[in-house]
């Protein structure tokens, strides 16, 4: 019960929600995340952790970058569900619409300036 709580958890927040169909859309660094979603970037990071700790993101370096995915959910018959699920679900939702309308045009060497 402890691992599906936790991802339940992780979906309590509304930035954790909006994070997860960014990163639907495109592998994203903090930087990115922050710019789009105009927090900062401690509370983007502080919510990255809670959605890797319940095993629905991951991240990987590259370079300067850490890069920040989806998992895929073979290691949780929960995260499997919820993001088979999450993937079909506020697509039509108008914050998360506009949100998504926004990844094009982020770049990141832009915003962080490298």
């Amino acid at each position: 019960m402890k691992d599906f709580i936790k991802v339940m958890k992780a979906f309590s927040d509304p930035n954790r929600v909006k994070i997860v169909k960014m990163l639907q859309h495109k592998m994203m660094c903090v930087c990115e995340l922050q710019a789009v979603l105009g927090i900062a970037q401690p509370t983007v990071s502080k919510h990255l952790k809670v959605l890797e700790e319940a095993g629905l993101v991951y991240s990987k370096k590259k370079g300067l970058w850490v890069n920040y995915y989806l998992e895929n959910g073979k290691d949780s018959p929960y995260v499997a569900s919820l993001l088979g699920n999450i993937r079909h679900w506020m697509e039509d939702d108008p914050e998360i619409s506009e949100l998504l309308k926004k990844l094009p045009f982020c770049n990141r060497e832009e915003i962080c300036g490298k």
